[in-house]
């Protein structure tokens, strides 16, 4: 059973910071790209940060030099760090990995992230 769970959201004020954690478990995940999406309320899920299984990285325009996806492949880890967060960052943020080999992806259950003053 593959499982994702993220951790690190909460509330903080504009400019601030949070580190998105990503722990997978119940298979090597090594092989796959990860990522991260966002939903706020209201609008549709969208992709933040993407890291394939050789580390190249891709991110959404309203956050590139502002956050940075990495992943640790030995703890089956992928971490979001987040900085000069803004009001719009705010949404549910959701771990996902793209398990080719299983024909689907895989999602955690979301960590919420409010940016407000």
């Amino acid at each position: 059973q593959v499982q994702l769970v993220e951790s690190g959201g909460g509330l903080v004020q504009p400019g601030g910071s949070l580190r998105l954690s990503c722990a997978a478990s119940g298979g090597i995940f090594s092989r796959y790209a990860m990522g991260w999406y966002r939903q706020a309320p209201g609008k549709q899920r969208e992709l933040v940060a993407r890291i394939t299984s050789g580390g190249s990285t891709n991110y959404a325009d309203s956050v590139k030099g502002r956050f940075t996806i990495s992943r640790v492949n030995a703890k089956n880890t992928v971490y979001l760090q987040m900085n000069r967060l803004k009001p719009e960052d705010t949404a549910v943020y959701y771990c996902n990995i793209e398990a080719v080999s299983a024909g689907r992806d895989y999602w955690g259950q979301g960590t919420q992230v409010t940016v407000s003053s």
